[in-house]
């Protein structure tokens, strides 16, 4: 036994080895290298341009333009396009001041100087809305050649860490504690102060096979630092940092300065993200920690499988060799509701909505994963994740129509026009009413992540333009097509359900079946709530799709099991049972979330509180609809496999 657990765990181990190296192996598909040198020729460049995007915070779910926080910015220059997947998470990529040259170095160069005069209103707001950045720790996101610029420092067991974002700044409590980034230097020491970076030294690796040939960048790292310049018009960044008293009752003048540096470097442009994803916390450890999980659940879902196929093979061999109707009156379980196990649910309506919306978003999961990992959809490609997964949902309606109308038509019902509407737009509602209610928190705050009214009509096209008749395709065909066969006819008069015992009935079985499935997950929903709420890169797609995969057996083999107990205890009414029973793994995902919002984040104020709260709510309905889809189709494989191979007469 040891040594056939010992196999399947080296068998995972050279499967998730093999997943996360092809993620990596094709990072960055379509996206070509740029050459640089140091005279501009057709062939490479000279100048290196520095984009700027959002700034973000851990402690607040609203990102907010770089100009928001009155940096040095350009009077006029084009903004690069960005994609339907930046626009939705809030990306707001832009040029910058900060413009160099290959290989030619700076020292201490002036980018700009604002000044503000606490007599006007305006430069008072501006400068409190810079203050409470600093307070808020909001980071600076940079970016050259699609490199993350990255701020690298030293943490515990003496390893670095690489940060693809710097702080504004940081501040000293009244008390004198230092807080965030202060703790970096002991000069930061004034009580009630807050202190800004406005110094970068930025060091820009390069590769070239030779010496003079055009070269590759390959990194990008700063050090931010504070100087209270002595003459603005010539800085030396020397002196003493740059100090904001909390109570400020004079004129105050902020120079912005940068240095670069250029340094050659072995590693090749294929892999100039390595030294970003190897430095991430944690990751060494959860990778045994989900190997654990997935050998567990693969273990208890081989023991499912067993006992249920040995006690059906019994079952049904028992069944098989009965031959008279007294004997048959004898029996008991599951064959004595064959005339029941097929009637039609109450409520068909909506569970044929439910289970239509449900296989859109299973497809659309599947096709994205599958894609992301192959390496398309890696972070390189800024907004990828999010556009192929609203495009898939987009096209995906046809599915969607389809399987709600066989459904619906299998159910008996026949008001298609009803069902066709609420495939089209009960869930679909749900989600955008919850995002737009979310959209207006973020345009009264002002952030980033503000969806413009633009973008607005364009999803609202893509959904009404192209979803909507489409779903109306698929529920056409799907109208069109026979009712789905049952194996055994459905008695006129219901039967009736003896009563049951406290661990047949059906609330207890829906809570219990959901722990299983969400013990396969928990692991990676660390790092996808990591990813969006503490602003860390994701990029195990390899581990993500087998966690996939686990999770649809998990949740149709626990479905089965219990369904097949209820059976047994002549309990017919299984269909929305086996949709809420894996479904309920949607439940522990809320409570999840909320136990991580108290234990894991520092998230502050009213709007960022709702807004988190709110996106959760969006996640966990379309995860309780994906997962009940796996339960009941299981389920409804499992009950007709069964009754097709037993005597009825």
């Amino acid at each position: 036994m040891g040594m056939r657990m010992c196999s399947c765990s080296r068998l995972l181990l050279l499967l998730a080895t093999a997943a996360l190296r092809l993620a990596s192996a094709f990072y960055l598909p379509g996206l070509a290298p740029v050459n640089f040198c140091e005279i501009k020729s057709d062939e490479c460049q000279n100048a290196i341009e520095l984009f700027v995007n959002r700034l973000d915070s851990v402690e607040s779910v609203l990102p907010y333009e770089y100009a928001a926080f009155d940096f040095c910015q350009l009077e006029e220059e084009k903004r690069p396009s960005e994609n339907l997947g930046q626009v939705l998470f809030g990306e707001r990529i832009e040029p910058s001041p900060y413009k160099f040259q290959f290989k030619k170095q700076e020292v201490c160069k002036h980018v700009c100087t604002k000044e503000y005069n606490i007599g006007k209103e305006e430069d008072k707001s501006k400068l409190m809305f810079l203050k409470n950045g600093m307070h808020l720790n909001y980071q600076h996101h940079w970016i050259i050649d699609n490199m993350p610029v990255t701020w690298c420092y030293d943490v515990e067991d003496g390893q670095k860490f690489c940060n693809p974002g710097f702080p504004i700044g940081c501040y000293i409590t009244k008390a004198g504690r230092p807080k965030d980034a202060c703790v970096i230097s002991t000069s930061f020491n004034e009580k009630d102060t807050y202190y800004i970076f406005n110094h970068v030294e930025i060091t820009i690796y390069y590769h070239s096979e030779v010496e003079n040939a055009g070269s590759r960048l390959v990194a990008a790292k700063l050090e931010p630092k504070s100087f209270k310049h002595a003459h603005i018009d010539k800085p030396d960044c020397s002196g003493p940092p740059m100090g904001i008293p909390n109570e400020f009752k004079e004129k105050i003048s902020i120079a912005y300065t940068y240095s670069v540096n250029f340094v050659r470097s072995p590693i090749k442009w294929a892999s100039r993200w390595d030294y970003i994803l190897e430095s991430m916390h944690h990751t060494n450890i959860q990778w045994f920690s989900i190997m654990n999980s997935l050998v567990i659940v693969l273990f208890l879902s081989g023991m499912v499988a067993m006992i249920m196929l040995r006690t059906l093979h019994k079952d049904i061999a028992r069944y098989n060799q009965i031959d008279s109707t007294e004997e048959a009156q004898e029996e008991f379980g599951w064959k004595l509701v064959h005339g029941d196990v097929f009637r039609p649910p109450r409520k068909g309506m909506i569970l044929s909505v439910f289970l239509g919306s449900g296989v859109q978003i299973f497809i659309m999961m599947f096709i994205t994963l599958f894609f992301a990992c192959l390496g398309f959809l890696s972070p390189a490609n800024r907004g990828s994740l999010m556009t192929c997964a609203v495009v898939l949902w987009v096209l995906l309606g046809t599915p969607a129509g389809y399987v709600a109308a066989r459904f619906y038509k299998s159910f008996g019902g026949e008001k298609w026009k009803t069902n066709v509407l609420l495939t089209s737009f009960l869930c679909p509602g749900i989600v955008f009413t919850d995002f737009f209610l979310m959209n207006l928190i973020l345009w009264r705050e002002g952030s980033s992540a503000a969806i413009p009214f633009g973008t607005l009509v364009a999803v609202l096209a893509l959904w009404f333009g192209i979803s909507v008749p489409l779903t109306f395709i698929g529920a056409y065909f799907g109208f069109k097509k026979h009712a789905i066969e049952h194996p055994v006819r459905i008695n006129q008069i219901p039967r009736q359900i003896p009563d049951q015992s406290f661990y047949t009935k059906s609330v207890p079985g829906i809570i219990m079946g959901g722990i299983l499935p969400f013990g396969c997950i928990f692991i990676q929903l660390f790092f996808i709530l990591n990813s969006i709420w503490s602003h860390q890169m994701y990029y195990m797609f390899g581990f993500l799709f087998l966690v996939f995969i686990i999770l649809v057996i998990t949740c149709s083999e626990a479905t089965v099991l219990l369904c097949y107990f209820h059976l047994c205890a002549e309990d017919y009414h299984w269909q929305w049972r086996s949709f809420l029973t894996s479904g309920f793994t949607a439940i522990y995902f809320l409570i999840y979330a909320i136990h991580y919002f108290y234990s894991k984040l520092q998230i502050t104020g009213t709007a960022s509180i709702i807004l988190y709260f709110g996106y959760t709510m969006i996640m966990a309905l379309i995860f309780f609809l994906f997962t009940g889809t796996i339960g009941f189709f299981a389920c409804f494989w499992f009950v007709s496999k069964i009754y097709s191979v037993v005597k009825v007469d």
